[in-house]
């Protein structure tokens, strides 16, 4: 990523009409991009660091999504409608930023839907100091000591729509998956905004309390709402988010 990006806006569109899908060089893009979008959204200032300090702590993480580029389950391809989020629910890789460096009530304030502009919001069903609570299961643990990590091979889920939350996570891990947590549902939003659209909305396993909540993300009063639901209760609406990995 070159010095000029840093001064680029909020970049959250994936035009990818002429490039390759699973391609290093489109994964390399991919990955200045979301960088570009985190750097003009202030994480730099959240995390307490300069544009080009927050760039640096990132740039590690460059090298693991062109290697996972074209891997066997986002494999290369022509890119298009068919093969946008939207459509698909799938991204080959989220970047990351953990509640250590950016807090939770900080950046989904951050987050919009596709094409709109009011501000997504924490539910009032988080009592003060609730969301302190909510942290990632063993299984879904951020990996490495830096704060940012990599969360790959990401699905949204939407086959989970209609089934119980506590079912949907069982077989998700039967599959070798994790759900993800508050911190990546919010960076899955942040970067791709059409990923959350009517009907396909997504819980986020991956973060828990000890109780029978679990946190997810939808769409209210035409804004992205993260709240929580009953593990024993289905929505119709509602999904289980999942990754294949993370790397730090």
């Amino acid at each position: 990523m070159t010095d000029s990006s840093l001064s680029h806006g909020p970049d959250t569109t994936t035009d990818t009409d002429t490039a390759l899908e699973g391609t290093p060089d489109a994964a390399a893009a991919e990955f200045d991009r979301q960088v570009r979008t985190l750097l003009a959204l202030g994480y730099p200032a959240l995390s307490g660091r300069s544009p080009e300090q927050f760039a640096a702590l990132v740039a590690p993480l460059r090298a693991e999504a062109v290697a996972r580029a074209g891997s066997a389950a986002y494999p290369a391809g022509p890119a298009g409608p068919e093969t946008a989020p939207t459509v698909t629910g799938r991204v080959p890789f989220v970047l990351v930023v953990g509640r250590a460096l950016a807090p939770v009530e900080r950046t989904m304030p951050l987050t919009t839907l596709h094409g709109g502009r009011l501000p997504g919001f924490v539910d009032r069903s988080f009592e003060p100091g609730s969301l302190e609570r909510f942290l990632a299961t063993e299984e879904a643990r951020p990996p490495g000591r830096d704060g940012v990590h990599l969360l790959c091979e990401v699905e949204r889920g939407e086959e989970f729509c209609g089934v119980v939350p506590g079912d949907a996570m069982a077989t998700v891990a039967e599959r070798g998956r994790t759900p993800l947590t508050i911190e990546e549902g919010i960076a899955l939003l942040t970067l791709f905004p059409e990923i959350l659209v009517k009907n396909k909305c997504f819980s986020l396993g991956g973060s828990r309390c000890g109780d029978r909540r679990v946190p997810a993300l939808w769409i209210s009063k035409r804004a992205p709402k993260l709240g929580w639901c009953w593990e024993g209760n289905p929505h119709t609406w509602l999904g289980m988010a999942s990754a294949g990995a993370r790397h730090a």
